[in-house]
């Protein structure tokens, strides 16, 4: 430890308190490893301010002494970003204690959160007042709001709701000259010229910590209508979610695709749970939501008669009650965890036009097994808006290690492809550093030269998330 890096630790204990600025790694060993486990650093230690001034402090005692920050959330990344490099000198910072409601109001159907609540709690401060704050991931028990506003997180009901930056009014953060942005607002039209809020989301962290936000609450549905359709072929699932769109418009929450290899992975690794039995190879899950004066169950019933009927679906399950609709999504949110039991595999979150992801995948499996025959690759997610997970893995464990080797190879065919169909090479977890190199290949030279000239701007010294997204 450097003589410098001794005298800003002491100045930093006396912010935040001695008992929260963690020195010895072994007391914070999980904060250095991704959720997946690919991405493993050093720091030099790991402070949790307790409030927004704390953290300002911190942020300005870190600048002072040219003192590296790895900002960190609930640490469910997926691509590395919230991980700290490998030089040992990083201070990593958790906003764990920085957990305040700070408000609702009900009249302007906003919620103001701090950054370090969990998803969970601000949908349940949402729910208290009668209200939803639509976001929803699998991970929401543990992933953080700082977290979901750095990489514009998205989730299942982004069709209708949107992301993290259609669902953020205003945020407050610390920038990397030290300063707090004060840019709190419940206002839905607000032209004043560049919006920081939209910079600072999807920023991943590298352009400032945001302590705060205030979200968009919305009516709590009266009714749910959850049902899973049988269809043949990713082809017939895009057309059936077009005649869907077209019959519910929006009252249409989810559209999720679900490939045939993910439930055979769910019925492997998770044998407690009940899964539908669903005859056709693909399914895809829907969700409703709407008042009692929508006839969302009836319709439900008619749209399902008919798709039957005319051969736009193989088979239909309608969730007859709360325990069903639970199940059916269980099955969803469990893919991935059934993607790590089952071992290692190369993960794409790629986004496409919705009128070309049939395309993909028809285009995909050749020169996949081309290059590596008996390839598997799971496919699933948010049909509705466009983002697969497409994920590549080998069933035997040495041919799935010779396969991780080659990543570079295999990702580059995908990623061409999607390139090709005008899609894009990250949708919802980032680029962090599983993806950073890449952005030469896949943004124009323009794009690039703008990213990089605004970190330039904001954090020069280049202390802010060192070595991700750029």
């Amino acid at each position: 430890m450097r003589k410098n890096d001794s005298s800003v630790l002491e100045k930093i204990a006396a912010i935040v308190g001695a008992r929260h600025l963690l020195t010895d790694p072994a007391d914070f060993a999980p904060a250095l490893t991704d959720w997946r486990g690919r991405y493993t650093g050093r720091a030099l230690a790991l402070a949790r301010p307790g409030d927004a001034a704390e953290a300002q402090a911190v942020v300005r005692a870190c600048l002072a002494a040219n003192l590296p920050m790895q900002l960190q959330g609930g640490n469910t990344g997926l691509v590395g970003g919230a991980t700290p490099d490998a030089s040992g000198r990083t201070l990593l910072i958790q906003m764990s204690r920085v957990n305040r409601v700070r408000g609702v109001d009900t009249a302007n159907n906003t919620l103001t959160v701090e950054a370090g609540c969990t998803l969970a709690q601000a949908q349940a401060a949402a729910l208290a007042e009668n209200r939803l704050f639509p976001l929803s991931l699998a991970s929401e028990g543990s992933c953080q709001i700082g977290g979901n506003l750095a990489t514009n997180a998205g989730g299942v009901q982004v069709l209708r709701y949107g992301a993290m930056r259609d669902l953020t009014l205003g945020v407050e953060a610390i920038l990397p000259n030290g300063e707090r942005y004060a840019g709190l607002t419940g206002l839905r039209k607000n032209n004043v010229g560049y919006d920081l809020r939209h910079l600072l989301i999807g920023a991943e962290g590298t352009l400032g910590l945001m302590t705060a936000a205030t979200l968009k609450l919305y009516p709590l549905p009266e009714v749910q209508v959850t049902l899973i359709l049988g269809v043949a072929s990713p082809a017939a699932a895009v057309r059936l979610f077009n005649r869907t769109l077209a019959a519910f418009d929006a009252r249409l929450a989810a559209f999720e695709l679900i490939c045939p290899l993910s439930r055979e992975l769910l019925r492997r690794h998770f044998s407690q749970l009940v899964l539908p039995a669903c005859s056709a190879p693909w399914q895809a899950l829907c969700e409703f939501s709407g008042n009692h004066a929508d006839r969302l169950p009836e319709k439900a019933e008619s749209f399902i008669a008919n798709a039957l009927e005319k051969n736009l679906a193989q088979d239909a399950l309608l969730a007859q009650n709360e325990t069903q609709r639970k199940a059916f999504w269980q099955m969803r949110e469990n893919i991935s965890e059934a993607q790590k039991r089952e071992g290692v595999s190369i993960k794409h979150d790629i986004a496409l036009p919705v009128s070309r992801i049939d395309e993909f995948l028809e285009r995909i499996v050749p020169p996949l097994e081309a290059a590596f025959p008996g390839i598997r690759h799971t496919a699933f997610g948010h049909l509705g808006d466009g983002n697969l997970h497409f994920n590549l893995s080998m069933p035997e464990t040495n041919a799935n290690a010779r396969l991780l080797a080659r990543e570079e190879e295999a990702s580059r065919i995908v990623y061409d492809q999607v390139d090709a169909l005008g899609g894009s090479i990250s949708a919802e977890h980032g680029i962090g550093r599983l993806k950073r190199e890449l952005l030469s290949r896949y943004l124009s030279p323009e794009r690039l030269f703008a990213l990089r000239a605004i970190k330039q701007a904001l954090d020069p010294s280049g202390l802010m998330n060192p070595g991700v997204l750029l």
